[in-house]
C-alpha cells in the first residue's frame, strides 16, 4: 500500500495545506466577443446553460487575472498550448494550458477566477476515454490523465464533498450559490429523490432566490412559464395544469417576502440536505456471497443499500469507527478501529471504481475530522469577513426597506390627501348648491315676510273697522230696525273677513317660521363647508413635511488518494480523532421535525397534492418513500437505527446480505 504518500496528498487537498492561495475575485469587465477575439485573450465568456442553471445572481463575465502572460492567458510560459474549457454551474471559463500544467495549477486558476476560497469542497470532473465521469488528479499533469480528447478539453467544476450541515459550514456566498445550483439541478433531474410536497416548497424558495419578492404588478400569471421548477416525475404524477402548478408555487413564494436571495438559497439547501439521497455517492459493489449491493459514501460515513432501494440504507459505518481503507485489484478492505471486529470487505466491478471510492473516503474522512477541530486562521478570517459582508448587506437592505416604507407611507398620505381633497371639492360643490338654495329661501322668506306684514296691516285695518261698527251698533239703540239689521249684517261680514285674514296671517306666519328654520340649516351647512375648506391645507402641510425630511436618504479536485492509473492497489491510514467523538446523527433531526412551521407547510402541501395524485404513475422510489413515512422513518432515524450494535455485528450482517 502507498499509504503515506497517498494519504498526505489527499490530506493536503482537504486541509488546505496544498498552498492554494486565498485569492480575491477576478477583475470584472463587460463582455465583448469582438474585443476578445481581436486581442486573442481567452477569458470567461457568457454561456447559455439550461433553464434550471439560469440565476440572475451576479453572473457577470470577467477577464482572467493571473500571474501569466495576458496576451496568451497561458498557465505556464513556453511550450505547446492546449485549450481547456471549464464549465461551472452558471458560466464557462476558457484557458490555454501547457503540456506541463498540473491538475492543481488548473484548479487554482479556476478558483482564483471565480473568487472561491472554500476550495476543499470542490474538484474538476471530466469524462474519460471509457465514458465514465472522473475527478482530475491534482498532482498529475492534465495531459497525462485519461481526459477525452476534444478541443477544447472539457472539464466541469463541481462540488465533490458535501458539508454535514450547510448552515454551519458554508461561508462564502459563491460557495453557497454553487452548492445551491448543483443540488437544485440534481433534484430537478431526479438524481436526488424529492417527494412532491417538498418539491413544491423548494420551488418557491428557488423562485425567491431568482426573482426576489413577489410583486403582483410584475409577476402576473404565466410569469414562471419558462422556469424549470419541478422534477418531471412530480408533474407527471398529478393531474394539474401548468397554471395550477404556478399558482401553488406562487402561493408559497408570497410567504417568503422580505427574504434575501442568499437566505432563500440557504433555506433551499437546509431542506434539501434532509433528503435521503443528498450528498451520497453510490457505487455498485458485491459482498463475499456475490450479492449485488450499493455502497453509499457521504459526509457522515459509509452505508450499504440493497440493490433496489437507494433511499433506505441497511447497514452503516460512521467515519469515527474506521481506521484504515485500502484496495487490491477489485477487492476493497476497510479496517475498523475495533480490533475485535473483522475487516469490512467488498468487491467493485473495476479497479478504477475502487480508486474513486478510496479518494472519496479519504477526503470525506479528513473533512469529518477537520470539523471536529478548531477552525484554522484562514477559516476564521473567512467567517469574520462573511459576517461583516452579511451585516453590511443586511444594513443596506434595512436602509432600502426603510426608504421603501417611507416612500410607501408618503405615497399613501399623498393618495389620502388627494382623496380627501376630492371629497372636500365634492362637499364644496354641494355646499355651494346649498348656499344658492339658502339664498333663494331667504329671498322667498323676505317676500313671505313682506306679504305677512301687509296681511297684518290689513287685518289691523279690518279690526279697526269692525271696532268702529261695533261702536256704532252700541250707539244706534234708537236706530230703525231695518238699519240695525243692515249694520249687523255688515258686522258679521266684517267679522268673517277678519277671521279669514287672521287665518291667512297664521298660515303665512307658520310658513315663515319653516323658512327661517331652513335658512338657519342652510347657513349652518355653509359654515361647515367653509370650515372644511379652511382645513383642506392641513394634510398638504403634513405631506410636505414628511417628504422633505431625511435629506441624506437616497431614493478540489481529486487528491491523488489512489495511486497512478497503472497501479492496482492503494490505501491509507485514517487519522484518529478523540475517543469521545459523538456520532453526528445521534441527536440530529430533520428541519421539518425541528421546525413546526415547515412541518405544517409540508403537511398542507401534501394534503393539497393528494387530491390530484395519479397513483398509477407512482415510481418504485415513491412507494419506498411512502412506506418509510408510514413507518415513521426519516434520514436520521434510519442512520441511527443502522448504526446500532458493535462493528462486528454489522460486518457480519453485511456478509450475510
Amino acid at each position: 500500500m502507498h499509504s503515506t504518500d497517498t494519504g498526505e496528498r489527499a490530506a493536503a487537498l482537504i486541509t488546505g495545506r496544498s498552498r492554494i492561495p486565498a485569492v480575491l475575485p477576478a477583475r470584472h469587465r463587460p463582455f465583448s466577443s469582438n474585443s476578445t477575439a481581436a486581442s486573442g485573450r481567452r477569458g470567461l465568456r457568457e454561456t447559455h446553460p439550461p433553464d434550471h442553471f439560469k440565476e440572475n445572481l451576479v453572473i457577470v463575465p470577467v477577464t482572467l487575472s493571473c500571474a501569466c502572460d495576458i496576451k496568451t492567458a497561458t498557465m505556464v510560459a513556453g511550450g505547446k498550448q492546449m485549450n481547456v474549457r471549464v464549465t461551472t454551474m452558471d458560466a464557462e471559463l476558457e484557458f490555454a494550458i501547457q503540456q506541463t500544467t498540473t491538475g492543481k495549477q488548473l484548479f487554482d486558476q479556476v478558483v482564483k477566477t471565480i473568487g472561491l476560497r472554500e476550495v476543499w469542497f470542490f474538484g474538476l470532473q471530466y469524462t474519460d476515454s471509457k465514458g465514465d465521469l472522473t475527478w482530475i488528479k491534482l498532482y498529475k499533469k492534465v495531459m497525462q490523465q485519461d481526459v477525452k480528447k476534444e478541443n477544447p478539453l472539457q472539464f466541469k467544476f463541481r462540488a465533490k464533498f458535501y458539508p454535514e450541515d450547510v448552515a454551519d459550514e458554508l461561508i462564502q456566498e459563491i460557495t453557497l450559490k454553487l452548492f445551491y445550483l448543483q443540488v437544485k439541478n440534481a433534484i430537478l433531474s431526479d438524481e436526488i429523490y424529492c417527494p412532491p410536497e417538498t418539491s413544491v416548497l423548494l420551488a418557491s424558495y428557488a423562485v425567491q432566490a431568482r426573482h426576489g419578492d413577489h410583486n403582483p404588478a410584475i409577476h402576473g400569471p404565466g410569469f414562471l412559464a419558462n422556469d424549470r421548477l419541478l422534477p418531471q416525475r412530480v408533474t407527471d404524477q398529478h393531474k394539474m395544469s401548468r397554471d395550477e402548478w404556478e399558482q401553488s408555487i406562487t402561493n408559497w413564494w408570497q410567504e417568503h417576502r422580505g427574504m434575501l436571495r442568499e437566505d432563500a438559497m440557504m433555506e433551499y439547501l437546509k431542506i434539501a440536505q434532509d433528503l435521503e439521497m443528498y450528498g451520497v455517492n453510490y457505487f455498485e459493489i458485491r459482498n463475499k456471497k456475490n450479492t449485488e449491493l450499493w455502497l453509499g459514501v457521504d459526509a457522515l460515513g459509509l452505508n450499504i443499500y440493497e440493490k433496489d432501494d437507494k433511499l433506505t440504507p441497511k447497514i452503516g459505518f460512521p467515519w469515527s469507527e474506521i481506521r484504515n481503507i485500502s484496495f487490491n485489484d477489485r477487492k476493497f478492505m476497510i479496517k475498523p478501529i475495533d480490533k475485535k471486529a473483522p475487516d469490512f470487505v467488498f468487491f467493485a466491478p473495476r479497479v478504477r471504481v475502487n480508486k474513486r471510492i478510496l479518494a472519496l473516503c479519504m477526503g470525506n474522512h479528513e473533512l469529518y475530522m477537520r470539523r471536529r477541530k478548531p477552525d484554522t486562521i484562514d477559516v476564521q478570517q473567512m467567517k469574520a469577513q462573511a459576517r461583516e459582508e452579511k451585516l453590511a448587506k443586511q444594513a443596506q437592505r434595512e436602509k432600502l426597506q426603510l426608504e421603501i416604507a417611507a416612500r410607501e407611507r408618503a405615497e399613501k398620505k399623498q393618495q389620502e390627501y388627494e382623496d380627501r381633497l376630492r371629497q372636500m371639492q365634492e362637499e364644496m360643490e354641494r355646499s355651494q348648491a346649498n348656499l344658492l338654495e339658502a339664498q333663494d329661501m331667504i329671498r322667498r322668506l323676505e317676500e313671505q315676510l313682506r306679504q305677512l306684514q301687509a296681511a297684518k296691516e290689513e287685518l289691523e285695518q279690518r279690526q279697526n273697522e269692525l271696532q268702529a261698527m261695533m261702536q256704532r251698533l252700541e250707539e244706534s239703540k234708537n236706530m230703525e230696525a231695518a238699519e240695525r239689521a243692515k249694520l249687523e249684517e255688515e258686522i258679521r261680514a266684517k267679522q268673517e273677513e277678519v277671521t279669514r285674514i287672521q287665518q291667512e296671517v297664521d298660515v303665512k306666519d307658520t310658513e315663515t317660521r319653516r323658512l327661517q328654520e331652513e335658512v338657519e340649516e342652510a347657513r349652518r351647512k355653509q359654515d361647515e363647508a367653509a370650515a372644511l375648506l379652511a382645513a383642506a391645507t392641513t394634510p398638504q402641510e403634513l405631506h410636505l413635511a414628511e417628504s422633505g425630511g431625511g435629506g441624506d436618504g437616497s431614493s478540489g479536485g481529486d487528491g491523488d488518494a489512489a495511486s497512478d492509473a497503472g497501479s492496482e492497489s492503494g490505501g491509507g491510514e485514517l487519522a484518529r480523532g478523540p475517543d469521545d467523538l459523538v456520532d453526528p446523527v445521534a441527536d440530529r433531526r430533520t428541519l421539518a421535525e425541528r421546525n413546526e412551521r415547515l412541518h405544517n407547510q409540508l403537511k398542507a402541501l401534501k394534503q393539497d397534492l393528494a387530491q390530484s395524485r395519479d397513483e398509477t404513475k407512482e415510481t418504485a422510489m415513491d412507494k419506498i418513500h411512502r412506506e418509510n413515512v408510514r413507518q415513521g422513518r426519516d434520514k436520521y432515524k434510519t442512520l441511527r437505527e443502522i448504526r446500532k450494535g458493535n462493528t462486528k455485528r454489522r460486518v457480519d450482517q453485511f456478509e450475510n446480505m
